[in-house]
């Protein structure tokens, strides 16, 4: 009886799908996530070959220009895209599963629990994310992974906070307390119904974690804590183009210039999901 009244309770809702106006930045994020997963295949230069042409301006036969040493730069922005993409996914994925399990517990605990909970998540928020990572870095050193958990940690207050306040939400809703009224327990409740009718804000989230993810990396790689070289993300393309602009403006640029329609990119979807959800009541 319980999960037939759950069901036309949540089967009155309307059906969410993802306007039209949204699939352009999805696939112009999608085309740049393409291109740096098949950098291998896509560079036309070993991004670590050095050549006597160094800070040579674009052209067809480089078409982003060289660094100092000669380097392909579009080589090696499609590589730093990749281990970019490989570091912000990792760390998204940190976030989204300790914020979701810290955010339930909240929710769910109610009381002391709650409130110790989000007295942690203000305190992890107080510290200075740089502060935080030079810590860290120092105790543990910096390579991807590392660098993934470190910024996950970082995003996950914000995640737990924003989960919390989804859960508490649909606590509120007729459907569950129907359903508890009706014998289901508030721990199944909880995965079956509660948690699937939270994505939204959820799914709003994790496209701006990921966009934050890039950001932090960047900052972190631009003050000489992300990836040493030979290794390159776009932030310590960054870091190296802004020693040598005055030589080669394009060093600096273009990386600079995939990080900022990147998370434009994410954050335009992210509103628009974000927006089309309240335009339906939900």
């Amino acid at each position: 009886m319980a999960d037939t009244l759950t069901l036309a309770l949540r089967s009155a809702r309307p059906r969410r799908r993802i306007a039209w106006g949204s699939w352009i930045p999805l696939a112009l994020l999608a085309l740049i996530v393409l291109a740096s997963v098949l950098a291998p295949l896509l560079a036309p230069f070993d991004p670590s070959a050095q050549s006597s042409d160094r800070f040579a301006s674009p052209s067809a036969g480089h078409l982003f220009g060289t660094d100092e040493l000669g380097r392909d730069l579009f080589s090696r922005v499609l590589h730093g895209g990749q281990l970019t993409m490989a570091i912000a996914g990792g760390a998204t994925l940190v976030a989204m599963l300790l914020g979701i399990a810290w955010g339930m517990a909240a929710a769910f605990g109610r009381g002391v629990l709650d409130e110790v909970l989000m007295r942690l998540a203000d305190t992890v928020m107080a510290i200075p994310q740089i502060l935080f990572a030079l810590v860290f870095i120092s105790a543990f050193g910096a390579d991807p992974v590392k660098l993934a958990v470190i910024i996950g940690i970082l995003l996950t207050p914000t995640t737990a906070r924003l989960v919390r306040s989804s859960v508490l939400s649909e606590l509120q809703e007729d459907y569950f307390t129907a359903a508890v009224a009706f014998g289901s327990t508030r721990a199944r409740l909880l995965f079956t119904e509660v948690l699937p009718n939270a994505r939204g804000p959820i799914v709003v989230q994790a496209a701006i974690n990921a966009a934050n993810a890039i950001l932090l990396e960047a900052s972190m790689s631009f003050v000489g804590l992300g990836i040493a070289p030979p290794e390159a993300t776009w932030g310590t393309l960054v870091q190296q183009g802004y020693q040598k602009m005055y030589q080669s403006i394009g060093y600096v640029l273009f990386p600079a210039l995939f990080i900022f329609v990147t998370i434009w990119l994410l954050n335009v979807l992210a509103d628009q999901f974000g927006g089309d959800r309240k335009g339906k009541g939900r």
